[in-house]
Order: structure tokens, then sequence, then C-alpha cells
């Protein structure tokens, strides 16, 4: 079963997402994902009272206004905007495979103080079938995809375990 973490880095990066798949977990030790972390939990304090967390079909929407249909997902920054959009969209995806019509989203960047609202076409739905066959090859490789150029990780949890020992 793909996992929301799991669709956002196959768009990011596929050696994050077979290292992540494959329990190499590099999280813990960043000071960006931690900062992420913060901005999520403070940004919107009431909406725990008012939202509802869903778990579902290997996803975790943290943030779910059922009475409207949207999924509200919180980020630092726009800086992978593509990615979140499509984990985004995967969420609508899994929401809709179980049955509930008519969801939408919502991108939240508070540092940035813009939000936006992220739709589900039907081009898109066979763009994310597409996807998560090639999410569970990559999951199911006995090798390791090549890593990307250095300057696109230079922010990834996973820097220094690419980039160990390199020039």
């Amino acid at each position: 079963m793909t996992t929301g973490t799991q669709f956002n880095y196959f768009m990011v990066c596929h050696r994050k997402l077979w290292l992540f798949a494959n329990g190499i977990n590099m999280e813990h030790t960043s000071d960006l994902v931690y900062e992420g972390k913060l901005i999520h939990e403070n940004s919107y304090p009431q909406r725990a009272e008012k939202y509802t967390e869903i778990e579902l079909d290997g996803i975790k929407i943290d943030y779910y206004d059922a009475k409207n249909k949207v999924v509200h997902e919180v980020k630092k920054s726009d800086s992978h905007e593509e990615a979140h959009e499509w984990q985004v969209k995967y969420y609508i995806f899994v929401l809709e495979r179980n049955g509930v019509e008519g969801v939408t989203g919502l991108l939240e960047y508070p540092k940035l103080r813009e939000t936006r609202e992220v739709i589900l076409s039907d081009r898109d739905r066979e763009e994310i079938r597409e996807f998560v066959i090639n999410i569970e090859n990559i999951v199911a490789s006995e090798t390791c995809p090549e890593k990307l150029e250095q300057k696109q990780c230079r922010h990834c949890s996973y820097f220094d375990f690419c980039w160990s020992g390199e020039e």
C-alpha cells in the first residue's frame, strides 16, 4: 500500500523513496524536518478541535474538514510545491476510492502566508494510477536508484547519507 509520504518522495527523489521504504529513515536527524513539524503543529492550533485526523489505506491526513470535504495540508515552504500538490491529489484520490466524493484540497504555507487550492482531474487520476505502479516498482527493487545532482539535495534529510565521502 502506497503511503502519502512515499507518494511525496516519489515526486521529489526516487532514491529518497527507496531508502525510506526500505527502512532507512533520516527525518529524525534533520533540523529542517523538525522546523516543519513545529510549523505544522503551531500554525493552526485550533484545528485539532475543529477538523478530523484521518488514517486510511496508508495515508494520514492531519486536517480534514468533513463538513466541507476539504483536505488541509500544511507545509513549511513551497520548494517542492509540485510534490506537495500531488500528495494532496493522492489524498483526494484515496478518499474517492473509499466512496467520499466532491473532495478538494488546500495547500497551506503559513510562513509565506499563502494558500493554494488543489483539485483532482480525470487526467490526474490516470497519472496517479501510473505513479502508484512506479512507486511499487521502486520500493520492490533490490537496487537503490541513483542520486540526483548535489545542488538539488542540499536541504534533504538524506543529504549526508547520500553524499558522505563525496567532494
